[in-house]
Order: structure tokens, then C-alpha cells, then sequence
């Protein structure tokens, strides 16, 4: 199971509070005569101007808790957890879990999803282990 099965519906509760509480807010009137983009000096380049994909670089994880570290990630990132000891246990209470390795590594480009934990239990040591 991942994160984001668990969190389907706390996001959709969510989204709607948002989308909601935006949709009641009015717009401030503007004076006659007034440009609608305001003076020349405030206007900035809108978010669709200059259409870029959305890059994330990989936290240095190792030796944190699997669980805050997945829900850190958001929403927007899959996450799979691998056990890295060689037993082939599940993983599914990730808080009761440490992470080992990263891939991507630490500090590298979030280019493919899944992004993959490779973890051991809390009590247990990461020496030896290997993220295949």
C-alpha cells in the first residue's frame, strides 16, 4: 500500500474546502478608469507565461522516519517502500521504519515516479544494506 492510497480521501476533503473558500471571495472593485492589470510597475508575468515543468531534488532522507518522510513529500509524489534487509518483509506501518537509501539519491532530480524508500525496521542498522 502507499501513501498515496491512504490519503485519497483526506486530499478530496481537502481540495473541495479549498475550491469552495475561493469560489466565495469577491473581487475588489476598481475605480473608473482604472487599468484592470493595475499600474505598469506592480504587473508581474503570470504563472502561464512562461510554461516550465515543475523540477524537485531529493532531500538527503537517509537515517529519518519512512513515514514523515513520504508525508512530506505531498500528495503529488508516489512513494514505495522496499525493505533493504533481505528479509522481504512489507512495510505497512511506515512510521515503524527508517530509510536506508533513496532513489533517486540525495540531491538528485525527481525525474520517475515512483520514488522508491529503501528502508529497515527502526531498531535495526542500515550497514550492508543495497537498494536493488
Amino acid at each position: 500500500m502507499t501513501i498515496r492510497e491512504s490519503l485519497r480521501p483526506v486530499l478530496a476533503v481537502a481540495l473541495l474546502a479549498s475550491l469552495s473558500a475561493c469560489s466565495g471571495a469577491a473581487a475588489p472593485e476598481r475605480p473608473a478608469g482604472a487599468s484592470p492589470a493595475g499600474p505598469a510597475s506592480t504587473a508581474s508575468p503570470s504563472a502561464g507565461a512562461d510554461p516550465r515543468p515543475v523540477t524537485a531534488s531529493m532531500a538527503d532522507m537517509t537515517g529519518g522516519n519512512a513515514g514523515r518522510a513520504a508525508w512530506q513529500m505531498g500528495p503529488g509524489t508516489e512513494v514505495t517502500f522496499k525493505d533493504v534487509s533481505g528479509k522481504g518483509r512489507p512495510v505497512d506501518d511506515p512510521d515503524a521504519w527508517k530509510i536506508c537509501h533513496t532513489r533517486p539519491g540525495p540531491y538528485q532530480q525527481i525525474t520517475d515516479q515512483p520514488v522508491v524508500l529503501g528502508v529497515v525496521r527502526v531498531a535495526e542498522s542500515c550497514e550492508g544494506t543495497v537498494l536493488e
